[in-house]
Parts: C-alpha cells; structure tokens; sequence
C-alpha cells in the first residue's frame, strides 16, 4: 500500500530511487537563465517584504516564501532533473530460478492452497512473473531440497525432500553458472533451511561474485493451530530396570492453555501417559515425563501428543529416540569406615536388583576390613586400592564414614581423577568421619563434591540434630527422588517421612550444583543440605550428608511393605552409575540420518588407567541391518588428546550397529555398541512456519530483495534495475512527477489563501 502511494507521487517505485543515480538534464545555458530567474525573483520577494499594507511583518515573510518556494520548485522542475540507472540488457544475462521441493511445501497455509500450489501458479509458463522474466533474461530452472538439480519447468517439482539444504543449493547453482553473466538468483522457498552448515561462507561468496539473491517467501511466519512435539532430550543408554526420566518441548499456538495428552511408546506399546497443560500461545511448555525401561535391547521410544482439530501441521506432533536398555551389571565400590546399619539396610535394598553389584570394604579395626561381594579372593584384600587401574575397574564409589586421613595423597589424588577423568560416579555419605568433620576440606577430593566445606569444622562430632527431609524444586522431577509419578503426590510422599539426622554442617552449594534435598529443624542451621550433585570432569558427584537413611524402613510410621527404602537406594545408585564412560567412547553426530547419508564419528581412546591414547589403531565397525558389516578406519583428531574421527555410512534403512575397535600396546578393546536409525526424516514438519528472517538475510547480504505473494508481480521490474550482468545506462525524467505538480499547486493556493484573508487579493 505504501509503495503504490510512493509510485503514484514520485512516478516510480522505491526500488528505481535506491539504485539511481539523480542527475540534471537542463543545458548550460538554459541552467543559467533559471538561475536569473531566480535572482530577480528573489528581488521582486525582497521589495515584496518591504511594502506595507493590511499583512503583518510574519505574514509578508510568509507569503514571500511562499512565492519563492514555488518558484524554486518549478526551477527545478526546468532544470530537468533525472534518475540515471543501470539496467540489464535483455536477452544478455542469465536468472536462475530455484524452487523448495521439499515436503514442507506441501502445508496448506498459503491462502487456500499450499505452499507448493502458491510456487506452481506463480512461476507457471504462462504466468505473468514467468513471462516478464523471460522476455528481459535468459531463465534457467532448478529444484532444491537434499541437493540441487536442473529441471525444464515446475511441472517436474514433486515436493517429496525430507530435508532442505539452502548453503549447497546456492553454491552448486552458481558454480553451474560461472561461465555467463548472471542478474541474479531466485530463491521460491518458506525458509526451513536444515542443513548442518552456515550459511554464512555461501552468502559472502554470491556476494563477492557479485550475485544477487532474490527470495520468494510461501507460507505463513506463524500458523494459526498447531502442536509441535520440537524437542527431546533422552540418555543414549540406561540400565535395565531404570526409571528414565525425559525432557520434552511441546510448542504451540492456538491452543493456549488447554491440556493435551502425553503418550510414551515402546514399540508401538504405551509405556507411560501424562497430562500437559499447554503455555499462553507461542510459549513453548517444557514437559518431564518418567517411565520404565524393562526390556533390555535397542528400544525405540515415541513420544506423542495426539493430533487436535484445526492442526495445520500433524506430522510434527511426534518424535522418536532409540535408547540402548543394557542388562548388564554396574559394579560399584562402597567403603565404609565403621560398623554403621545403612551398610546392611542399602544392601537389603538392592539385594534384588540384578544389575548393580555393590562391592563393600568395611573396615573394622586398623588394618582390618570385612570384604563383601567380591568377584575374587585377592579383590581389596589389601584395602582401599591403591593404583588406578585397581579403582577404575569400578564405575561407582561410595564413601561413608571414613575420615580423609585414612587415605594417602595418591589415593586422594585417584578418588578425584576416578570422577573427573575416568568418569565415574561418587556419592558420599554423611557421618562423624565425613565432610568437613571427617577432614575433608583442603583434599583434593573437596573440588570434586558439590557443597562447601568448612575446615574449622574437623573433629567436630557435636551436631546430631533432627532433620525433616523437603524436596526443592529440582528434586521433585529428578530420577533419584522420584517416589510417585504425579508431581503433586511425589511431593506430599516426601512430606510425610520420617526425620534423619546427620553430624554434618553443610549449608553452601557450590557454583552449578543442584539441590534435590533440603533440610530444616529446630536446631538445624538454615539451608542445611540433605542432598546436592554436580558435574566434575567427565563425571559426576553427590551429597548426601546424613546418617541414617536406613529410618525410612524401620521407624514405626513406615508400613512393612512400604518400598520407599529400595526405592531410594536403586534409583540414587543407578544414576551413580548412568552414562559411566569405558576405555573407548562413541559418539555419533546424530543417531538419525537418511539412508544412505554419512554420519560423523568420534570414538575416545584410553589406556586401562584411562590415559589418553594417540597412537593406537582404532576403527569403526558398522553392521548393517541386513548383517552386513562395514569397517573405516579412524584417524587422529591431532587438536585432542585420544580422540578420533572418521564417517561411517548407512547403506539402507533400519537400525546400523556402530562399535568402535581399539589397538593399542599389543591390546584390542571393543567399544560398546551405538545405533544410528537410517529412516525418511520428519525434519521438514518442524519449525517448519515461514522463516522471514533468514530470506530476508539470504536477500539483504547479497544484494537481493525480500519478495511474498503480495509483492511478487514487481520481481521482473526489479531484477531489470537492479540485478547484474550485462547493463545499459538509462534515464528516467523526474520533472513529471505528480509531487511536484501538486507542491507548486499547494504552494501558490496557499499564498493566494493568505492574500485573500488579508483582503490583498
């Protein structure tokens, strides 16, 4: 609307102002007698000031300036000012025309078609863009989705390409069209660019090429209803048994407020269900949900909101992840400094949980230890290990009530490097001996733990008051102390159990670590932790400073079968053990990927005392769901330390088992199995509204424009004036222009409006 208000005034449209040059046309001499005139006109407004009359001295200036002002502008108007542009020669450069044929096309939100009906009708042969374009260039045809390629006419679009990569698309059609001169790109797309790379080094190469990019937006910036399941964040594997806890964004708009439901399924059969109350439109609502993982094997989990009416898109309201059920058993190390009852009570707990195996050193007088559900009569037998190969074996380790001169500077040293490098999982319990009681602030063991200690406080046994147990706000959700499934109930079943109580002042959290327990009582100090983790290194640790868990079995309040007990035990010694590393690691860049597409790999390499390796020999080996088995070597990152790449391929579709194989020092060592599912790819229905921003930027940093359904009948005009290649000079009158008939046509009826009010006409 404003541009043809723009055009009507001035006679040409915006775009003819930007890339013209302005210019006069009138000769030398017909240049001077304007400027004659103007002199005695100045004169004549001069003598005209000084002559009385009825007008005030404002008012003759006024009207002075009136008159010269009009003057001025029919100067103007005589010195024949102009636009000098450069326009292309037609028939003497080239346009390329690239269209999405993507699936994300087919959504019907433009006007009462699709995206796909929106880029047939206006780049038709007989359409009117497609007929003006043809008549000024030459116009090549191409199609973009995965990759780009020539085509005769829009009539062979299919609109069947799971994914659109806009950076190659751009870089292979100017590549194609090197060798002639080029106005410019056409870009019909509705944004959804998910390509791995930037853009960035695509758009500074047409840039410095000098090849503009015009893009066509279709489809709407935001639909009207829709429900997007856009994000899904699972652990890569998980004991068998363990109770996953999952974070999800379910955005929408359109259905502000309302709950939906939640569906979790494993291989077609429900698992888990959840109400989800919806954000205000446009927020995005994060959603935790648990459920088990009772069958070991590669899983496949989908997570699900059923399609609601008036959804403009359904394929997004669903995403799936494959999860890696281990029925193996995790071995875990508890040493405990004195004869205490939660060492039975935590064993009791456990008993029946087939893939955790807690090996207990109990010591019992100096130098003597009572050794439980080791695997061999030499295991401990000399007490707590004493090398790291002997410590890493483990992928947990529990500390009770040990004090921290028990152990040497190296063993201290190892405890650190046991989380931090080998990646394992510690938890240290409250006690007499423990924390900052037991001496354990200045350790290196202190950097690891997620709560402050306070070295004043050792040998300090006094403080053994009652503590009632809350659940903080990270706590009622997290896998640990996740007693019932409803939020709500989880936090009243908390409410309700009985007080601990602990010797141990811990009261600070340190940077980035999490409270999930919190403490309070009449002689508790505020802010008492009752349990706190934290990240360290490539593991992880937990707080847990108090003394007699065991209470939540015993006390009289807590009925015989009450599971709250084994249930707390299970669940904080899995998590001690979830996402422990082994001597080698794989990581896929995405366990996703359309058959036949490569996937990037980087497999870790340790030696057994989880040492960085360099010089090992080390492969991947991929099988097929056919059975067929694929090896690619792998070479040395050279940036990292142990830490190899490489791209393995997924030759057709289903589950690709990926191992990585290490040699090294006369050793083989065989990662575990990690999976890449080669299906078709939905990414195409996420995120998938029209991305205005990023045409516009496409546009704007190549020299382009931003073009939609409303504007795109000017394309042709303006790729003529401002597209490259082969030009010509032009000029394009101004002196014609409406706005200036109509300024010397205000400004003389003004002056003429002023005279006869003063009576002076």
């Amino acid at each position: 609307m404003l541009e043809s208000l723009f055009a009507f005034l001035f006679k040409y449209r915006p775009v003819v102002f930007e890339n013209g040059r302005f210019a006069f046309g009138a000769s030398t001499s017909a240049s001077v007698l304007i400027v004659v005139g103007l002199l005695v006109a100045g004169l004549v407004a001069w003598t005209y000031l000084r002559t009385g009359g009825k007008a005030s001295g404002p008012e003759r200036v006024l009207l002075a300036g009136l008159r010269l002002a009009a003057l001025a502008v029919l100067a103007f108007c005589l010195l024949r000012p102009m636009l000098v542009l450069s326009s292309v020669v037609p028939q003497q450069n080239t346009v390329a025309i690239l269209i999405d044929d993507s699936k994300s096309m087919r959504i019907a939100d433009q006007g009462a078609g699709t995206r796909a009906d929106f880029a047939m009708t206006s780049f038709a042969p007989e359409s009117p863009v497609v007929k003006q374009l043809e008549d000024r260039f030459q116009v090549r045809w191409f199609r973009f989705a995965g990759e780009a390629g020539r085509m005769n006419s829009v009539q062979e679009l299919m609109w069947d390409g799971t994914r659109t990569r806009l950076a190659p698309a751009l870089d292979r059609v100017r590549d194609e069209l090197s060798h002639v001169p080029v106005s410019g790109l056409v870009v019909v797309s509705d944004g959804a660019d998910n390509a791995a790379g930037a853009l960035t080094e695509s758009l500074l190469g047409l840039r410095a090429s000098q090849v503009p990019v015009y893009t066509v937006g279709t489809g709407r910036e935001r639909f009207d209803k829709d429900i997007e399941v856009s994000r899904v964040s699972t652990p890569r594997s998980a004991l068998k048994g363990s109770n996953l806890v999952v974070d999800l964004i379910v955005a929408q708009t359109g259905y502000a407020r309302k709950t939906v439901q939640l569906f979790v399924e494993d291989g077609g059969r429900v698992v888990a269900t959840q109400q989800v109350e919806l954000s205000a439109d446009g927020e995005p609502a994060p959603v935790r949900v648990s459920f088990p993982a009772n069958d070991a094997g590669v899983r496949r989990f989908r997570f699900r909101v059923p399609v609601q009416e008036g959804e403009r898109v359904p394929e997004n309201n669903e995403q799936d992840a494959v999860i890696v059920v281990q029925d193996e058993v995790a071995k875990i190390l508890y040493f405990e400094g004195e004869p205490r009852h939660e060492v039975a009570f935590m064993r009791r707990a456990i008993a029946a949980d087939k893939n955790l195996q807690v090996v207990l050193l109990q010591r019992t007088a100096d130098a003597k230890y009572l050794r439980l559900a080791v695997d061999s009569a030499e295991e401990l037998a000399s007490g707590f290990p004493r090398t790291r190969e002997e410590l890493f074996r483990y992928r947990g380790l529990v500390l009770g009530s040990v004090e921290a001169s028990h152990f040497s500077l190296e063993q201290l040293r190892m405890i650190a490097d046991f989380v931090g490098e080998r990646g394992g999982g510690l938890l240290m319990l409250g006690g007499p001996r423990a924390f900052s009681e037991g001496g354990w602030a200045g350790t290196p063991v202190e950097d690891v733990l997620p709560v402050v200690l306070d070295a004043s406080l050792k040998g300090d046994t006094a403080f053994v008051p009652d503590v009632k147990v809350s659940l903080t706000r990270a706590g009622n959700g997290h896998v640990i102390t996740k007693l019932a499934d409803d939020a709500k109930q989880n936090e009243e079943r908390w409410n309700t159990l009985p007080a601990l109580s602990t010797f141990n002042r811990v009261t600070d959290l340190k940077p980035g670590a999490t409270a999930l327990l919190t403490g309070s009582g009449s002689d508790v100090a505020s802010g008492q932790v009752v349990m706190a983790l934290q990240r360290y290194g490539r593991g992880q640790a937990v707080a847990l400073p108090v003394n007699d868990i065991w209470t939540w079995q015993m006390h009289f309040d807590i009925p015989l079968e009450d599971q709250t007990h084994e249930t707390f035990w299970k669940q904080l010694l899995r998590f001690l053990v979830s996402g422990v590393p082994d001597q080698v690691t794989v990581t896929l860049a995405s366990d996703r990927a359309e058959p036949g597409e490569p996937v990037r790999i980087t497999a870790g390499v340790d030696d057994e005392r989880f040492s960085r390796v360099n010089d090992a020999r080390v492969a991947a080996l991929t099988t097929s769901p056919s059975g067929t088995t694929t090896e690619v070597p792998l070479e040395w990152t050279v940036e990292t330390d142990g830490e190899y790449y490489g791209t393995v391929a997924t030759s057709e579709p289903g589950l690709h088992e990926v191992r990585v194989r290490a040699i090294f020092r006369g050793d083989t060592i065989t990662s575990r199995a990690a999976y890449v599912d080669a299906a078709e790819s939905k990414s195409e229905f996420f995120g998938s509204e029209m991305r205005a921003p990023l045409l516009r930027r496409v546009a704007e940093e190549t020299g382009g424009r931003f073009y939609s359904a409303a504007n795109i009948e000017s394309l042709p005009e303006d790729l003529a004036i401002t597209g490259k290649g082969v030009t010509v000079q032009e000029e394009h009158e101004l002196w014609d222009m409406p706005f200036l008939l109509l300024a010397i046509l205000g400004l003389v009826g003004a002056e003429w409006g002023v005279r006869r009010r003063r009576g002076m006409a």
